[in-house]
């Protein structure tokens, strides 16, 4: 079966609410079923990506929900939790978060990120845009286009994730993995509470602190798990 077979028949049952994103041989759609007032996400990429299929066993309250993952002819198909809430980076468009908002979430995100390591998985796009707090306050990292399971390998192949928030080895220097994941969620606290990239203006204090052992151009410098950073936090 191809991707737009399958989209005739998902459409026989789901009607289209709105094109979330379209770029990166990757198309997101907000769909509603026609009989039941629910909501789902469904992910159209022009070849499968495995991270989607790891996630599909996943049970974690800071990971969406994947209802099925379909690999066909010519590309994949994922449907997806659809979380109502703000991303952070929506939430940010009034104004900056205080440090005891920012912990709190960034140990769910830290969270989110324990179960993806354990895996063996790697973000590699952790970003305000990747990070939606739901209505009754669930926050839930979202996104994994760019995520790739870690391997031996001396270094990325390709160039992934988002200027600013990727980390040195994302940019072919070394391999990345956990700590690739550490550098950006450093990135982010330190946008969360400034506005700006630490490279502009850095967090005072504790926060500040924090974003340095982050951000180490050297990996071996960072925080050896997320685990041990959300208890910095």
């Amino acid at each position: 079966m191809t991707v737009e077979e399958y989209l005739t028949e998902i459409f026989k049952v789901y009607s289209l609410v709105s094109v979330l994103s379209d770029k990166n041989d990757c198309r997101v759609l907000k769909l509603k079923n026609k009989k039941y007032d629910k909501y789902i996400v469904l992910r159209q990429f022009s070849k499968p990506l495995s991270a989607y299929e790891e996630l599909y066993s996943i049970k974690c309250e800071n990971l969406p929900l994947i209802y099925d993952v379909i690999n066909l002819d010519d590309g994949q198909i994922v449907l997806e939790e659809f979380i109502e809430g703000l991303t952070i980076d929506e939430v940010m468009e009034t104004g900056k978060y205080r440090y005891m908002g920012t912990r709190r979430v960034l140990r769910s995100v830290c969270q989110a990120l324990t179960v993806l390591h354990n895996r063996g998985i790697v973000h590699r796009d952790v970003k305000p845009e990747n990070i939606v707090i739901g209505k009754d306050g669930r926050v839930v990292l979202i996104d994994f286009n760019a995520a790739r399971k870690i391997s031996a390998a001396n270094r990325d192949t390709t160039i992934m994730g988002t200027v600013g928030y990727a980390s040195p080895e994302q940019l072919g220097v070394a391999q990345s993995d956990a700590r690739t994941d550490i550098y950006a969620v450093g990135v982010l606290l330190n946008v969360m509470v400034t506005g700006k990239h630490p490279s502009e203006k850095l967090a005072k204090g504790k926060a500040g602190r924090i974003v340095r052992k982050c951000t180490s151009v050297n990996p071996d410098e960072r925080y050896k798990s997320v685990e041990k950073l959300a208890s910095a936090l």
